[in-house]
């Protein structure tokens, strides 16, 4: 196999050929570990591995997609899995904002960093 191909079969077989998350989980959530994670020992998945150590302290879900080297899609599903299975945690960064336990649909943070952006 080329070695290009190994890039695009990898993050196929973390997520066993799925490419949507079992829940909607935005990119800017913040993922951490729970306590469960950081006593799961060193999980046979490298990539969900790798989350489960860098995110003892929160990290967006675009972050784990950067640092892990997986594309974003990917990061979503291994996130949601492990948010599944009570190893990690995902808090909706709007909700805390607006004091509310539900998801905001209140873009306004998003489109500040947008206007920041475009102001560079």
């Amino acid at each position: 196999m080329p070695a290009s191909d190994s890039g695009r079969i990898r993050p196929y077989l973390a997520t066993r050929g799925r490419t949507r998350p079992v829940q909607n989980i935005a990119i800017e959530a913040l993922v951490s570990t729970t306590t469960a994670g950081r006593n799961h020992g060193i999980d046979p998945e490298p990539e969900r591995d790798r989350i489960l150590r860098m995110c003892h302290s929160p990290r967006s879900v675009a972050e784990v997609a950067s640092l892990v080297a997986i594309p974003l899609g990917v990061a979503r599903v291994l996130v949601a899995d492990l948010e599944a299975e009570g190893l990690a945690r995902v808090a909706d960064p709007h909700a805390a904002f607006h004091g509310s336990a539900e998801p905001a649909r209140d873009l306004s943070v998003l489109e500040r960093v947008r206007d920041g952006l475009r102001r560079i």
